[in-house]
């Protein structure tokens, strides 16, 4: 490596992304539901009782769509235009017998998640699961965390007081280790070497960000700790685990992608598997 070559990397490494923190305030909520009068209000007082006391919220204002108010995606997509909510809260299997349907979102969510601008907050479906009585532990997770501050920002907004919020980034060891193979087969690189300092490269990255994140929420006087989970190991399997060691009340993630109309890849089986925990989608 010539020293200009190693003047550049010192000056790279050095140039590390920081957290700019985005104040998001909640107010007005639409929840969307397939059921009755009794089972929407049943709905509603369990968000409320979810939501009040995060940081974001600010003064709830709940307005609420039943079964009868729409039979069809255009028209929820409509509805949601006309009350112009800052956050859609609703269920898997909109409209749909849910038990035949359980590994899946539907096809309103399906869509929603898509088209709508608006985040949204599925909830576990009333008829099977309980729903957190707060936002005590919140998670917010991404395949590439450093940089995505409108992702932690929103995590940031609904977690409670007192709380905790984890920020989570796990590097995936398949794809790691196909690429130190293919280093491997490239005699004028040293693969021992491009191995360990790639993935404490890779590591340092997302923890560097997570630590910036500590220092402007911690100026920003919010109530709440920060915890920072930083692995090189399975996407899936991984994130499942934090989740249920952590006890997690609530995921934030990442479900538009500018390459494809499908919901992200990451986001996709993690709602599909884990259908007992709240996620907001964005």
């Amino acid at each position: 490596m010539t020293n200009l070559d190693q003047f550049e990397s010192t000056f790279k490494s050095a140039d590390k992304a920081r957290f700019s923190y985005e104040s998001i305030s909640l107010q007005k909520l639409l929840l969307v539901t397939d059921g009755n009068e009794e089972k929407g209000s049943e709905f509603r007082n369990n968000v409320e009782q979810m939501l009040t006391g995060a940081a974001g919220i600010d003064g709830l204002e709940l307005s609420l769509l039943l079964g009868d108010d729409f039979d069809k995606i255009s028209t929820l997509l409509q509805l949601i235009d006309e009350r112009q909510p800052d956050l859609v809260c609703t269920y898997r299997n909109l409209h749909v017998e849910a038990a035949d349907y359980p590994y899946s979102l539907g096809g309103y969510l399906d869509v929603l998640t898509q088209v709508s601008t608006t985040p949204v907050l599925v909830m576990p479906h009333p008829r099977f699961d309980a729903c957190p009585t707060s936002t005590q532990s919140v998670m917010a997770i991404t395949d590439h965390l450093t940089g995505d501050d409108h992702l932690v920002s929103f995590a940031t907004a609904l977690t409670t007081a007192g709380g905790t919020l984890s920020l989570t980034h796990v590097e995936d060891l398949a794809t790691f280790e196909r690429y130190i193979e293919t280093i491997g087969k490239i005699p004028e690189i040293d693969t021992s070497s491009a191995q360990q300092f790639l993935l404490e490269q890779l590591l340092r990255e997302p923890r560097d960000y997570i630590d910036s994140c500590t220092e402007v929420l911690g100026s920003q006087g919010l109530p709440f700790q920060v915890e920072s989970h930083v692995s090189v190991g399975h996407h899936l399997a991984d994130y499942r685990r934090l989740v249920e060691e952590h006890d997690v009340d609530l995921l934030v993630l990442n479900t538009k992608d500018e390459d494809q109309l499908a919901i992200h890849g990451l986001a996709y089986p993690l709602t599909v598997e884990l259908r007992r925990t709240p996620m907001l989608l964005l």
